[in-house]
């Protein structure tokens, strides 16, 4: 490790240590409660409302569903495979149950960023809208200085996290086949291609990509998991014995305790579906929606889908392998992606190509969505006549992403991440009783149309 990398891991380390993670699950904890547990009330009919529900002559860029599939994007990628396996591999198979926890909370939070994404939204000067925490952060708790701080972050951590990262985790899997300056190349033509056409053109993309890969990634997990039927009890058991004593079943792997297994199983629930992030509601307040809290709920279906379902899959697949804490053939213990992917071939003969597969199509994704994502922080930050030069930085910085090795990116823009994350919480918390105050008129919303749907039912 170089002393830049040491330094910039130090001061990751910092950013997302106890003070952040407390921070994360007390907005969440606090806003549940606030809200009445709304993601518990409201899950089986936000899921509805996303693959139902289309408002298309309300305002907004794009459909709800193109909408949400845009933020799946940036949400369910390469973290929720390799960020999944990272963390049972450090802080043991117990950091899966945190994950569950932090996700399962983070759905309010995420609910919560979303309704006032939409509220606060406005139109810019091509016709497009405008949201996210910069603008509520803006006008609803009238602080420039911390909506500007997190545009700042926001901007520069697409280059990192949605951009150069992805980048050279798509190389990797095509080591053996292609040389990565030409795969950079290659992630450059294709993206550009995507996001010349706007938040449009990237709605489109994504509401084909991302049902395709999750559903091929889903069934892939499902196939490995009937074929191992009988170490499916035995995997749980060790995932929820693991929770409360911080013990690995193979011992001394990692040293891990149950401070590590929680720190783990929070931090990557956040990288994973972005609930506090700050990123997702970008996304939302491009959706064509009739009130602030219909987009709200489908948002956050997102959080279940992605932390519920995509990684509980790489987290199951990898307890019931029984590789955690062994070591691949050059002697190095097996963690990240390879953890996944040894995983994977031990359950079904398949397994390494649906990993391979899934690990590019979920990287592609992210750079589409994440771009979005920073060129809307550039936007606020400098104008829209910064988002063309944004997006040609963003398609170029692709090609040196591709070949380099990117520890010291990888730290700095979970470094971003973490800042991001911190004026975002504290406009959440800030803003919190505009949230109570929309849910409730949209509570209401929803009384009065099931009122009337039953009115309108034929008697029997």
């Amino acid at each position: 490790m170089t002393p830049l990398e040491s330094w910039l891991s130090k001061i990751e380390n910092w950013v997302w240590g106890a003070p952040l993670l407390v921070l994360l699950t007390s907005v969440g904890f606090y806003l549940t409660f606030a809200l009445k547990g709304i993601q518990f009330r409201y899950l089986a009919y936000s899921i509805k409302l996303a693959f139902t529900r289309q408002d298309d002559k309300a305002q907004g860029d794009i459909s709800q569903f193109q909408s949400l599939m845009t933020a799946l994007a940036g949400m369910i990628g390469i973290g929720s495979i390799t960020g999944v396996a990272t963390a049972v591999a450090m802080g043991g198979l117990g950091s899966l149950f945190w994950m569950w926890a932090a996700s399962l909370f983070g759905m309010s939070t995420k609910y919560a960023e979303a309704i006032l994404a939409v509220k606060y939204r406005s139109k810019d000067k091509k016709g497009e809208m405008c949201g996210g925490p910069m603008v509520y952060l803006e006008k609803g708790l009238k602080s420039k200085g911390l909506a500007s701080f997190f545009a700042l972050a926001g901007a520069i951590a697409a280059l990192g996290t949605g951009n150069m990262v992805q980048a050279n985790s798509i190389a990797s899997a095509f080591k053996d086949y292609a040389d990565p300056l030409w795969i950079g190349i290659l992630l450059s033509v294709v993206t550009g291609v995507a996001l010349f056409g706007g938040i449009k053109s990237i709605g489109k993309v994504s509401s084909w990509l991302v049902p395709a890969m999750a559903v091929f990634y889903i069934l892939g997990g499902l196939a490995l998991i009937a074929c191992n039927l009988e170490a499916l009890p035995a995997a749980f058991g060790e995932i929820f014995r693991q929770a409360f004593s911080g013990k690995a079943a193979a011992g001394g792997f990692a040293g891990s305790t149950l401070m590590m297994a929680i720190q783990f199983g929070v931090s990557r629930s956040v990288f994973s579906n972005e609930a506090g992030l700050g990123t997702a509601p970008i996304a939302a307040a491009a959706a064509k929606t009739d009130v602030p809290g219909r987009q709200a709920l489908i948002s956050m279906s997102g959080v279940f889908l992605t932390s519920m379902v995509v990684c509980t899959i790489t987290g199951v697949a990898i307890a019931m392998s029984g590789l955690l804490g062994q070591t691949g053939s050059n002697g190095v213990l097996l963690n990240g992606s390879r953890l996944a992917l040894a995983a994977f071939q031990t359950g079904i003969p398949f397994g390494g190509f649906v990993v391979t597969v899934s690990l590019i199509l979920f990287g592609y994704s992210t750079i589409v969505s994440w771009a979005y994502y920073g060129e809307k922080c550039a936007e606020y930050l400098f104008g829209i006549s910064a988002v063309r030069w944004y997006r040609l930085l963003f398609i170029i910085a692709l090609i040196p992403g591709a070949i380099l090795s990117l520890n010291a990116v990888w730290s700095f823009a979970n470094i971003m991440n973490g800042l991001m994350a911190f004026p975002n919480l504290v406009g959440l918390f800030g803003l919190s009783a505009i949230v109570i105050a929309e849910t409730r008129e949209f509570e209401k919303l929803l009384k009065s149309e099931r009122k009337v749907a039953v009115g309108n039912r034929p008697l029997a």
